[in-house]
């Protein structure tokens, strides 16, 4: 009985080691892909995440999608960055994992980008913890696209987090909800070199990688209009 139980610990942390064994050049290339992810989303202004939506976000996540889904206990997963607002700026990238719910639909498919805006106070603070469920802990909707469709979309206004998916060229508005949003410590310490904080990296306290100046670049062309 003890012989099996181990050899199926020893086979759930051999399932576990891809969402948490990080290598610097994947996490390098992943904050790259989500830098042209979003440069593409929002070249199509009539058909990408609304400006005035964007300047009110506090965090973003961009998850690019992989030609290959992962793959953990039966359910897809993605490996992405978040990042928030500070007073110079967005702030370096924190990496994340996320994975269950709806999200194993959404990224079943090559090439799946998906997408969160964060839009106040109480979604900021899931990012500092280790672990978060969306539409539990948060409140998700599908977010609307074009210039001016969030002036009829009251509604999901009220949606602590808006979420979005692109997969074949398609970008839209989808929920994600009771999907899991997971820490990548490993993935931090391999960008910034050693142990950092969540308070530290989205507070804007570590310098932007080389890496990622693209991606804040990006980002700070949208200023906050609060």
């Amino acid at each position: 009985m003890y012989k099996n139980v181990m050899i199926v610990s020893v086979a759930s942390l051999g399932m576990l080691l891809p969402v948490f064994a990080s290598d610097r050049e994947d996490d390098i290339g992943r904050v790259e892909k989500a830098g042209r992810v979003f440069h593409e989303i929002m070249a199509t202004p009539d058909k990408g995440i609304p400006r005035d939506l964007l300047e009110k976000a506090k965090c973003i996540v961009i998850i690019p999608g992989e030609e290959k889904a992962a793959f953990i206990f039966g359910g897809n997963y993605g490996k992405g960055v978040a990042s928030c607002r500070t007073a110079s700026g967005w702030s370096a990238p924190m990496f994340i994992a996320v994975g269950g719910g709806s999200f194993g639909f959404q990224i079943g498919a090559s090439f799946t980008d998906s997408v969160m805006l964060f839009m106040n106070d109480h979604a900021l603070h899931s990012l500092l913890g280790d672990k978060f469920k969306i539409g539990g802990d948060v409140t998700v909707a599908a977010g609307p696209v074009g210039r001016q469709a969030s002036a009829n979309t009251d509604v999901r206004l009220d949606a602590e987090i808006l979420s979005y998916s692109r997969s074949k060229g398609l970008f839209a508005g989808v929920s994600l909800d009771g999907a899991v949003v997971q820490a990548d410590h490993s993935g931090d310490q391999a960008m910034y070199g050693h142990e950092v904080t969540h308070e530290e990296i989205l507070g804007g306290r570590m310098a932007v990688p080389e890496s990622a100046h693209r991606l804040i670049e990006e980002l700070d062309s949208y200023p906050s209009s609060r």
